[in-house]
């Protein structure tokens, strides 16, 4: 078992605290597992086995939970277990199956002696009613399938350029790990949790009949990772290609794939005058073996899935990302944490000089003071261009 030593942290940190801990991730990103761990703390901490409520919604055929289906079955299930004169530690695990889930929620959290969790596979968990209602009451904590370096604990003699190829081979979800290096069970494995998103996440959610189109949709863009594309330029090329579809349906599926943490957008910026842009984003997927899944096993253009894998790691360090623009040029990453700003460029290699001159040009328009870097497989050592730090991108992700 990886140890998610972050994530753990976390919540112990937040142990005991009157606040909700909801815990967010892409389905099998491992959030579940977290949870096994922290119980494995509390049990080693003084709390008792009585303590602990752990419920997971999607074994909703365990004869255990049968008769919980609604807010009130859960609330009254969970009241009737609690401790008395102690502290009872309530894990609700993909609670987004239980109707108006939201009310027991909140009927629970005002209980001095509950400590409360709960888990979702998709951020509609924490929008509408219950934003509402405990609003300044939790804390969401996002977790992502593993990083290289917790990938790294699987495989602890591996050299850094041979981790990194299996990484975006075999997948960062920590299930594949248990899967023995057996490439054709890891492409079953990741169909069948694709499928499964498609259809408990989005298609049963938005009362999808078909979902051909929606897999185009997430083929397509899956295919575009990186690249500069508009709703509009899908529907385009889908329709040129003899599937028409709307930009508004396209907009829908790609809103519903953003929701189940399958597939993130990234918002331009202007660094000089400090706003927000609303025209051109770009999108990054979950997991890279989960697009190579996808479109098949195609010439892979390596400088977009190193950005990818750049910028999952800037979330998982708890950035704002955001694609920078400097005047006509553009910055890969401007990302944004607090009042710290940092400017990232991502290239597979810069050894060349046409090369290395082409990536630092957009740095180099930046007049700001904050840290700007320069990414790469280039096995050299850190080296500074006028204040701009090259960095192998493998030392950057282990570190």
């Amino acid at each position: 078992m990886i140890k998610r030593e972050e994530y753990l942290n976390k919540l112990i940190s937040l142990k005991d605290k009157q606040i909700i801990k909801v815990i967010t991730g892409i389905r099998r990103c491992g959030k579940s597992t977290l949870f096994d761990l922290y119980e494995e703390y509390l049990l080693n901490n003084g709390v008792t086995s009585e303590q602990i409520i752990h419920i997971n919604f999607e074994e909703f055929d365990d004869e255990k939970y049968k008769d919980i289906k609604t807010h009130s079955d859960l609330y009254n299930y969970v009241k009737e277990r609690l401790v008395k004169d102690k502290m009872t530690y309530v894990i609700l695990d993909e609670i987004q199956f239980i109707p108006d889930f939201q009310k027991a929620v909140d009927a629970l959290f005002v209980k001095k002696n509950v400590d409360l969790y709960i888990t979702g596979s998709n951020s509609f968990i924490l929008s509408g009613e219950l934003a509402t209602l405990l609003s300044g009451r939790y804390m969401e904590i996002k977790v992502y399938p593993l990083s290289l370096k917790e990938y790294q604990q699987a495989y602890p003699t591996l050299g850094k350029s041979d981790l990194f190829q299996k990484y975006i081979t075999d997948s960062s979800f920590p299930f594949t790990l248990a899967l023995n290096d057996n490439r054709r069970n890891i492409l079953d494995y990741l169909d069948a949790l694709f499928n499964t998103i498609i259809v408990k996440d989005i298609a049963i959610r938005r009362n999808l009949m078909d979902t051909s189109a929606l897999k185009r949709v997430t083929r397509f863009i899956s295919a575009n990772i990186g690249n500069l594309v508009s709703i509009k330029k899908i529907a385009d090329t889908m329709s040129s290609d003899g599937q028409d579809i709307s930009t508004h349906t396209v907009e829908s599926y790609l809103s519903s794939l953003k929701d189940c943490f399958f597939l993130y957008s990234v918002l331009r910026y202007d660094i000089k005058g400090k706003e927000y842009l609303k025209t051109g984003e770009k999108y990054y997927i979950s997991d890279i073996a989960m697009r190579n899944m996808l479109i098949g096993q195609k010439p892979q253009d390596y400088g977009h899935v190193l950005e990818n894998i750049v910028y999952l790691e800037l979330l998982r360090r708890g950035y704002q990302v955001f694609v920078g623009k400097v005047g006509d040029l553009e910055v890969d990453f401007t990302a944004i944490k607090g009042q710290d700003v940092e400017h990232y460029q991502v290239a597979w290699t810069a050894i060349e000089e046409k090369t290395l001159k082409r990536e630092l040009q957009s740095l180099e328009q930046i007049n700001d003071h904050n840290p700007k870097f320069l990414l790469t497989m280039d096995y050299i050592p850190v080296t500074s261009h006028n204040g701009i730090k090259q960095i192998n991108v493998l030392d950057w992700l282990l570190a």
